[in-house]
């Protein structure tokens, strides 16, 4: 099982990455970011919309405000600036429950309403929030691959590269 400072770890690199991702993006032009590049949501655009209603909607799982918008959230936002605002205030809210999760709270249980198919579901509170972690990483992998396409350095995105967390000597 994972503990709260697995949590905040992963909050702190999940922001810093999405820092750089967006940061990286918007250099492209709207055309660029919106171009169906044969990922699995198409464009750039889409994927960084999907990943923002995941992220709500597993904050609402973890007893955040409800989220009820449906589908997978590739087309809820047109504008990237909404998108990159919404963005970083998902960020402000992970960070902000990963410093409130307890140890008991993760040993805990989840039972939520599937958005895929509306089925209840439950799993361990830890498992959900792993989750919300790797699923991030998952698409931003797609997105590194995506900004290379583009003709854009997405840099390093290892975990030890998160500032504050390997010591230097």
């Amino acid at each position: 099982m994972i503990d709260p400072d697995y949590c905040r770890l992963l909050a702190r690199y999940n922001r810093w990455m999405n820092e750089r991702m967006y940061a990286t993006v918007a250099e492209l032009s709207d055309q660029e970011r919106k171009r169906d590049r044969g990922a699995f949501f198409g464009s750039i655009h889409r994927t960084l919309c999907h990943l923002v209603w995941a992220d709500r909607v597993w904050l609402a799982r973890f007893g955040g405000p409800a989220y009820e918008v449906t589908g997978y959230g590739a087309d809820l936002y047109d504008d990237f600036a909404d998108v990159a605002r919404e963005r970083a205030q998902a960020d402000t809210d992970i960070l902000d429950w990963a410093g409130r999760v307890t140890a008991e709270w993760l040993a805990g249980s989840l039972q939520y309403t599937r958005k895929a198919d509306g089925r209840n579901a439950s799993l361990p509170a830890w498992v959900g929030v792993v989750h919300l972690f790797n699923h991030g990483t998952h698409h931003r992998g797609q997105l590194t691959t995506l900004m290379k396409q583009a003709g854009l350095d997405p840099g390093v995105t290892d975990l030890p590269w998160t500032p504050g967390v390997t010591q230097l000597a």
